[in-house]
């Protein structure tokens, strides 16, 4: 399965989803067949998760259309950024998430532009004090974590934040284990 199917199931069961949380939107999605336990497909997995739990939450946006911006941005993400850029992907998926709900680009002068910035600079810092290897399940539960912060912070809406535990450890041959904060023995 190439990574733009990989993308259309991501986008197809999101559409589908009715949490309002967007780990367990994540774990749901996670667990199919063709979301690998590392690749470029969480470039548009964990933002889109943020803007599906979102849109259940009572947030205004139109999802389908807000999910295949975040599709087309994410797919043009290679994998293997965090290491080879210096970025995660993770954190990119969910700052386009940020930018999509606020109508955010690169001219933006309504303060949403550097706020997105600083969101996404505490996920990097949050990533980058586990100290590698990557993990895009781990990295992508700690990039949710500030998205859901922005979401209650800017917007006003609560989303669901139980669920927050990694399941995918023994898969993962690269696991941080404990010190990993998701991390379930």
């Amino acid at each position: 399965m190439d990574l733009q199917e990989k993308t259309a199931g991501i986008v197809r069961l999101c559409l589908g989803e009715t949490d309002t949380n967007p780990y367990a939107i994540f774990h749901h999605i996670a667990a199919t067949d063709y979301v690998s336990i590392h690749g470029p497909e969480h470039h548009v997995l964990d933002g889109a998760c943020l803007l599906t739990a979102y849109r259940n939450a009572g947030g205004s946006i139109d999802l389908p259309a807000a999910l295949e911006k975040l599709r087309k941005e994410g797919e043009r993400m290679p994998g293997a950024i965090c290491g080879l850029w210096g970025v995660c992907g993770a954190v990119l998926s969910v700052g386009c998430a940020l930018a999509i709900l606020d109508g955010t680009g690169p001219l933006s002068e309504d303060g949403s532009w550097g706020e997105h910035m600083s969101y996404t600079a505490r996920a990097l810092e949050k990533i980058a004090g586990t100290y590698g290897p990557r993990c895009c399940k781990r990295d992508g539960m700690l990039a949710l974590s500030v998205g859901i912060d922005y979401i209650r912070e800017k917007k006003g809406v609560v989303l669901g934040t139980e669920g927050a535990v990694c399941g995918y450890s023994a898969r993962n041959s690269q696991c941080i284990h404990g010190k990993c904060p998701y991390y379930k023995p």
